[in-house]
């Protein structure tokens, strides 16, 4: 891999994720909080217009609007798909970015602690997943390279190199200091190990490590008017990374009847119960645990 140069922290792609945006405010106010040696290193926020309406989006979700045919599809012009393409003339184009690695930077309001999402699985990501649990062992590293980047529908996708930052949880237009304080620390760590992987000066890592990949994302249980019929159960609220078995509760329907888990793996409940998603009527994302071998 070539060495990276250039790199872009971005926040705000959700406008009432406020970690993210008001690191990057902090950081744009003192550009030498976030400098570090021989990298070139630009902000972007991605959504202000969301941002001020205090909405996730205006028109849809700016995070799926990065697949090269939307980016090149001229009929695809609300707010966020606009935005979109702005951005990727910005950082990218996709394909052939200017920019080597983009870092996003997301709340959820799931619990699921400080989360470093890799979109590949070449050396490079899991080095660096190594070297972040290093440094933040309370850190869960997650493994999203179902896909190519050419067929990733997120802002990170850009650049040939691109992580998602998701850290919760944390309530939709609410700054925690606990969770702003992990992000600010989690971007810090990535910079830092892409410096020393450039100059091949990493410390010592781990033979291998724990870490998740993603398998699926499942629904809330709907009737066939596709009304809503059932919540998240009790017992895997909030128990973000708990393996889930065959047989366990999973829903409890509102008649108080339950749904069991009926998979064929073991499973581990990430994004649970998260607010965003029910636009969708989603659930959770499910994964698998994997180790890690450098």
């Amino acid at each position: 891999m070539t060495k990276i140069e250039n790199v872009a922290v971005v926040g705000g792609t959700h406008g009432n994720e406020f970690s993210g945006i008001y690191l990057l405010k902090k950081w744009q106010a003192s550009p030498q909080l976030l400098a570090k040696s021989n990298l070139t290193i630009n902000t972007l926020f991605a959504n202000p217009k969301s941002f001020e309406e205090n909405k996730r989006y205006i028109d849809c979700d700016l995070n799926r609007q990065f697949t090269l045919p939307d980016l090149v599809n001229n009929t695809l012009a609300n707010y966020e798909q606009s935005r979109a393409k702005v951005i990727n003339a910005e950082l990218g184009p996709k394909g052939g970015a200017k920019t080597d690695f983009i870092i996003d930077l997301h709340n959820t309001t799931s619990n699921m602690g400080p989360t470093l999402i890799l979109l590949k699985s070449d050396d490079f990501n899991k080095k660096m997943g190594a070297y972040v649990l290093s440094v933040m062992p309370q850190a869960i590293i997650v493994f999203e390279d179902q896909v190519s980047m050419h067929d990733h529908t997120f802002l990170a996708s850009i650049a040939d190199q691109g992580v998602i930052v998701e850290i919760g949880p944390q309530p939709q237009s609410v700054i925690r200091q606990d969770v702003l304080d992990w992000m600010d620390t989690m971007t810090h760590a990535i910079l830092d190990f892409v410096v020393m992987y450039n100059k091949s000066e990493l410390p010592a890592l781990p033979a291998s490590y724990t870490a998740y990949k993603y398998v699926e994302t499942i629904a809330l249980p709907q009737n066939q008017q596709g009304e809503r019929m059932g919540m998240v159960h009790k017992n895997v609220q909030d128990q973000d990374f708990k393996a889930l078995n065959k047989g366990d509760p999973i829903f409890t329907l509102f008649d108080g009847s339950e749904i069991t888990y009926q998979g064929d793996y073991q499973a581990y409940p990430h994004f649970i119960n998260e607010a965003a998603y029910y636009d969708n009527n989603l659930a959770m994302s499910l994964g698998e645990k994997i180790t890690v071998t450098l």
